[in-house]
């Protein structure tokens, strides 16, 4: 299970998940004396009316309430309840946080392969991850857990409907979802598994198309797009690229940068602002641009989040890409992860990023350039009478010269409705995808015509 709670580390992630975060570098992590406020300094302005009256209610919960509660643990709650209060990204910290984060930067963990969040009292799917058994059994971005093995979710927090439904893989859970135009409750049963993510995956399309799927920023993602890219190019066989950053929730923030970078040679990719000199940082594009000219196309839709919101805008704000598919999630914070002992932390939100012109998503998030629903197409088929079909019709003069002509033609057309038929089935199954197949395909056309 990929959740969110687990962020945390000396590395930048963004992510969309309601507790999931742009963590600022160790160095970072502390400000400058000048930047933090002495005891003596906060002392002096601290309500403390509002402190008596908490610690008036701490010990009234203490003597009080129906079952004995240890004194470390109401304290733990009212930290919690204190940082959650703020926003959904801000959060406390448990030291079982750390081992999370290793497995969800290293793109290998145990669970159903669920994206989460928290909505209205309710688990919400950000995206079911590639090949889980989430995913193949057919649950949806935007479905909402009602309940888990017949417990209900409402009042449980996200950090132990998460735990829930880790386990030993092998083992089943069964969710109850709510899923919109859906009037009855889906019932899953699911076999919890090892989850490996692979962060890039790549094909090739007719008409020399190259295909990049990112499901999540990792560490070596940037590094595998340009070898990736820089291969196609070296073949020769390279008119457009599509980039498919849908339902990719974000993850190591440079690992967004380099994406980026691959596609652009100079100016700004993303900065942030916030309220002390340690949270405003900006990134740059380097001279090494392995993808070039190229021309590229970049799909998105609400499942889509922070790193990739940051890779979308900059591509936009450059337009160095069209953006295709429907409105991103729109997560513009950025999260800072500051030690308070040496196996807890809090998750603090302390910044805002913005695009290379300035905008920030923050619960807007990036409108592409071509709206594009996702859909299911069936194509209609009509027959025409040909020229050819005609009876007494006039030869062509530059008809087959040979046989060998002809077997060229029966050869080319044969590739050709090859190339069809895997172009129809994409229609049927992506039709997003098929657009931006489509468009780099016409801008190919047009490039020739050019030249």
């Amino acid at each position: 299970m990929f959740t969110s709670q687990t962020a945390f580390g000396p590395k930048l992630l963004l992510s969309a998940l309601i507790s999931t975060c742009l963590l600022l570098p160790a160095q970072a992590e502390e400000a400058p004396a000048a930047d933090t406020p002495s005891a003596d300094h906060l002392q002096g302005q601290l309500p403390l009316e509002e402190l008596r009256n908490f610690t008036e209610i701490f010990e009234r919960i203490r003597s009080s309430y129906v079952e004995e509660v240890d004194d470390t643990t109401l304290l733990e709650y009212a930290i919690d309840g204190m940082l959650s209060s703020l926003d959904p990204h801000s959060a406390y910290l448990q030291p079982e946080d750390f081992s999370d984060l290793q497995e969800n930067t290293s793109g290998k963990f145990g669970g159903l392969g669920i994206e989460v969040g928290q909505q209205d009292g309710l688990i919400l799917v950000v995206t079911p991850i590639d090949e889980s058994p989430a995913q193949q059994a057919g649950i949806k971005a935007g479905d909402l857990i009602v309940s888990l093995d017949g417990e209900a979710v409402m009042g449980m927090s996200l950090n132990d409907a998460v735990e829930k439904m880790r386990g030993e893989p092998g083992t089943d859970i069964t969710l109850e979802i709510r899923r919109k135009n859906e009037k009855e409750l889906l019932t899953y049963t699911l076999t919890r598994a090892e989850i490996k993510v692979a962060s890039v995956r790549t094909d090739m399309f007719s008409g020399d198309i190259g295909y990049v799927r990112i499901t999540q920023f990792q560490e070596k993602t940037g590094s595998e797009l340009a070898s990736a890219v820089q291969e196609w190019r070296d073949s020769g066989k390279l008119n457009g690229i599509i980039l498919d950053l849908r339902n990719n929730p974000g993850g190591v923030l440079d690992a967004a940068v380099d994406v980026v970078d691959t596609f652009i040679s100079q100016g700004l990719i993303v900065y942030t602002k916030g309220r002390t000199a340690a949270s405003e940082l900006s990134y740059s594009a380097t001279n090494h641009t392995p993808a070039g000219k190229v021309p590229v196309v970049v799909l998105i839709n609400g499942g889509s989040a922070s790193a990739s919101e940051i890779v979308a805008g900059a591509l936009q704000d450059h337009k160095r890409a069209v953006i295709v598919g429907t409105q991103s999630f729109g997560k513009g914070s950025v999260q800072s992860v500051l030690p308070i002992t040496q196996d807890r932390a809090i998750k603090l939100t302390t910044a805002r990023y913005f695009t290379p012109d300035g905008r920030s998503i923050q619960a807007q998030g990036i409108t592409p350039d071509i709206w594009v629903e996702q859909s299911e197409v069936t194509p209609y088929e009509q027959r025409y009478y040909k020229e050819s079909d005609l009876p007494g019709h006039l030869a062509n003069p530059g008809g087959k010269a040979s046989d060998a002509a002809e077997n060229a033609d029966k050869q080319a057309d044969s590739e050709s409705e090859s190339a069809q038929a895997a172009e129809s089935s994409l229609l049927k199954k992506d039709f997003q995808l098929y657009e931006a197949h489509t468009l780099l395909r016409g801008v190919g056309i047009l490039g020739l015509r050019q030249e």
